[in-house]
């Protein structure tokens, strides 16, 4: 791909640092822990793991409502991580977001038109007239119409409030917008929907999409690129098709073992396998291992000793395991070949 990077993640460390009484003896949790990644313009990167992995901690950081304790993150050449939480009006007018839960991401006070023309107001100089055409231009977008505009969020489905959210996103034709987990609040249906409708914009006006989930077979769906996260670790990033039929790293593996499979007998068979399994010790966190060393069937004595670098991935991309080490292994383990269900 020769598109220009837009995004890029270097090295990121995001902490944060637990309350106690009278602020004593507060400890840090690293939530991101070196992680790096990039996105090309109009390019979408789906970012996967379990929770509590870091995905939405790197989001945050992106979007600078936390600080990058150290790292860089640049955008368009601009060195985001100088500027801490206090990104500059044009910044904030290029990265914008669309959350999670549109029940709560949307001041139920104000009507649709003033939660699509907010942007508008901050960033431009559109008077009233200008901003409100523009917001029913948004919501034809979003397969709303302008008779929407003067109600309020709880008059709407779930669905309709995300079309909302995104609408708003839009307003200011961004070149990145940040999506945290957009449709795990909404039905199956729905869900699909909303994927189809930011997969048209995306294709129209050439945004990139940062696309946070933890449903591997979602993000597959509509991501050009995949990086998987495990304790604050990037353990695998590659293309889309390669990471989901090919993974490389055993915890890749192991989520899209986790996807249900369409074939009753083939999902009790693996089901009964996975209770067969020995369990594995809670994982600990150490900077001098490999992060999912106690969950690995895998696992090597260096595993237990080094933290494996990325190496290069036949089909493109990278994974952090040692199995992908010549002196160990000229290949990944067969355990971890072959295609999603």
């Amino acid at each position: 791909m020769s598109a220009e990077i837009l995004l890029e993640v270097e090295d990121l460390w995001v902490t944060y640092w637990s309350r106690s009484l009278f602020g004593l003896d507060r400890k840090p949790f690293h939530a991101v822990k070196g992680a790096s990644l990039t996105i090309r313009r109009g390019e979408t990167l789906g970012l996967v793991g379990e929770s509590g992995s870091g995905k939405s901690s790197i989001a945050n950081a992106v979007l600078g409502l936390v600080p990058a304790g150290s790292g860089a993150i640049r955008f368009g050449g601009t060195d985001l991580t100088s500027m801490g939480t206090r990104y500059s009006p044009d910044i904030r007018s290029q990265i914008q977001a669309v959350f999670q839960d549109p029940y709560s991401s949307l001041n139920p006070s104000m009507t649709v038109e003033d939660l699509v023309t907010e942007p508008l107001r901050v960033h431009t100089k559109m008077d009233r007239s200008e901003r409100r055409a523009r917001a029913a231009e948004l919501l034809k977008l979003v397969s709303l119409s302008e008779e929407h505009l003067g109600r309020h969020p709880h008059q709407f489905s779930g669905g309709q409030r995300q079309r909302i959210a995104i609408a708003s996103a839009l307003a200011l034709e961004p070149k990145l917008i940040v999506l945290d987990e957009p449709v795990s609040a909404l039905d199956v249906s729905t869900q699909n929907q909303i994927i189809n409708l930011l997969y048209e914009r995306r294709d129209a006006m050439g945004v990139a999409y940062l696309l946070i989930a933890h449903d591997l077979a979602l993000v597959h769906h509509i991501s050009d690129r995949i990086a998987v996260m495990y304790l604050g670790h990037v353990v695998e990033e590659g293309p889309s098709d390669r990471v989901y039929h090919s993974p490389a790293h055993p915890y890749t593996r192991a989520l899209l073992d986790a996807v249900p499979l369409l074939d009753p007998e083939a999902q009790r068979q693996r089901r009964a396998a996975r209770k067969a399994a020995p369990a594995h010790e809670t994982p600990r966190v150490s900077a001098t291992a490999c992060p999912y060393k106690n969950r690995c069937p895998h696992a090597m004595p260096r595993c237990h000793a080094e933290m494996p670098p990325s190496y290069p991935v036949d089909g493109g991309g990278t994974a952090a395991c040692f199995l992908l080490d010549e002196t160990t292994s000229s290949k990944a383990s067969p355990a971890l070949d072959g295609a999603a269900q």
